[in-house]
């Protein structure tokens, strides 16, 4: 069988081919299969558009325990590292070097750059760097862009695993809040940097989480935040208020965001509202509010409104309701009529903070095209148990369609089978990133580890 592997023609813009590689892992037939081709003139094609260079990945890298997680049958995990703090979103290189943000910067600084050199699985090479520490970070045309809660940078990489420049400011501006203030970050394949403001509220009340509390109409968040704002990628030096340019809104805090390559859409999980029950428990019992509202998978366009503060959507009634704050009593749509529904609902408050396209062929084909999720953990389920702390899956098509129901594909990062508060919680999904080889990287925010999920098998 050919086996193949990949070449950096030039590692600072990530342009990469898939090329023959012989070595004396080949029998005498593959050697003389190889001779053929290279006579026949046939050199290094790029990879397709829809899926990273893979290349077979061998399971034995992985630990006994799958790093005391639980995986689908046919996958198993290997810790790549462990205890490095409150991680947050994570990318990977070509060359296969992992950098993950923190959400405060340490002694060291705010991104955590890693490189297994041997092989194992496991990185031996680390170092913690820059003075930008908050949640997006992502790697894109030669860069490293990362995320404050106030501003987008980005880091110019080279051949060394840690970048010699100082960060340059692309975007900055943005409103410094207190609730609400990760800035998740996605580039499309036109240029365009998008980066989520959340609304900093739980529903925009005169008087906040006050039981009773009527809602601002209209909200006065609306003008910077609660949205998802546009930017050009490599313009730096940009601000919110002079170059932004509002997407989308209606969006309380979409943590997750990401563009898929092939439908050419931005997608964003939103965090719905608390307290149904704590601050209108004439209208919604503790299981309601421990149930509802959803988190919304979002397909954004360019001047979608989705609703939030004024509307919510109940996955239990598959439709979109007034908050009681603007006069909802669970079941009145009203001015909630015309507002997108979600393109995937799930179970309120289990706190989505990172969307991923699968786009690799390392998976089984039932994955390709599809979307991991990673949940956080709930901390207001109550009086049901807390929630969560997964990585889910959603079986979609080339154009971004759902084809099934959501599952369940990494659990068991809890710990105990139930949860007094998320600090109980022995690990927290936080950070996805698709490496070349197909294999899937997911942080941990509560030691800070790190798993890279390997197929090994049939399923």
């Amino acid at each position: 069988m050919l086996q193949y592997d990949t070449i950096d023609l030039n590692p600072v813009h990530n342009h990469r081919f898939r090329c023959v590689m012989i070595n004396d892992r080949f029998n005498p037939k593959t050697l003389v299969a190889l001779l053929a081709i290279l006579v026949a003139g046939i050199g290094c094609d790029a990879p397709p558009a829809d899926q990273s260079a893979d290349m077979s990945v061998d399971s034995s890298i992985c630990d006994a325990d799958d790093g005391a997680i639980s995986l689908p049958d046919g996958f198993c995990a290997v810790v790549v590292a462990d205890t490095l703090g409150t991680l947050r979103h994570i990318d990977v290189r070509d060359n296969g070097d992992v950098y993950a943000i923190h959400r405060q910067l340490t002694d060291e600084g705010g991104i955590t750059a890693l490189r297994d050199t041997d092989d194992d699985g496991k990185a031996d090479v680390m170092s913690t760097f820059g003075d930008v520490a908050g949640t997006g970070l992502l790697i894109h045309d030669g860069y490293l862009y990362a995320s404050t809660d106030t501003s987008v940078y980005r880091f110019m990489l080279s051949d060394e695993l840690v970048p010699a420049n100082e960060p340059e400011l692309v975007v900055g501006g943005f409103p410094d809040q207190g609730s609400h203030a990760a800035k998740s970050i996605t580039i499309d394949g036109a240029g365009n940097l998008y980066v989520n403001v959340g609304g900093p509220s739980n529903a925009c009340q005169e008087q906040a989480r006050t039981p009773g509390s009527p809602g601002q109409d209209p909200c006065p968040q609306l003008e910077w935040q609660a949205s998802i704002w546009q930017f050009d990628a490599d313009t730096p030096g940009q601000t919110l208020q002079e170059n932004g340019h509002r997407y989308a809104t209606g969006i309380r805090n979409a943590v997750a965001l990401e563009w898929h390559p092939l439908a050419d859409h931005v997608y964003a999980v939103q965090h719905g509202r608390d307290q149904l029950h704590a601050l209108w428990n004439d209208r919604f019992s503790e299981e309601q509010s421990a149930e509802l509202p959803a988190e919304e998978m979002l397909l954004l366009e360019d001047g979608a409104d989705f609703g939030w503060p004024y509307c919510y959507y109940d996955h239990i009634q598959g439709e979109k309701v007034l908050m009681p704050e603007y006069g909802g009593n669970g079941e009145e749509v009203g001015r909630c009529a015309d507002v997108p529904d979600p393109a995937v609902a799930f179970p309120g408050h289990y706190a989505p903070n990172d969307l991923l396209f699968y786009a690799a062929t390392h998976f089984p084909a039932r994955y390709r095209h599809g979307a991991f999720i990673a949940f956080h953990g709930s901390w207001n389920r109550a009086p049901l148990p807390q929630e969560g702390y997964q990585v889910a899956f959603v079986p979609m098509d080339a154009t971004g369609e759902p084809v099934g129901e959501w599952e369940t594909f990494a659990e068991g990062f809890k710990g105990a089978e139930e949860l007094e508060s998320p600090g109980d919680a022995t690990y927290r999904p936080m950070g996805l990133a698709q490496a070349p080889d197909g294999t899937l990287y997911v942080t941990d925010s509560q030691q800070g580890r790190i798993w890279r999920i390997v197929h090994g098998g049939s399923m």
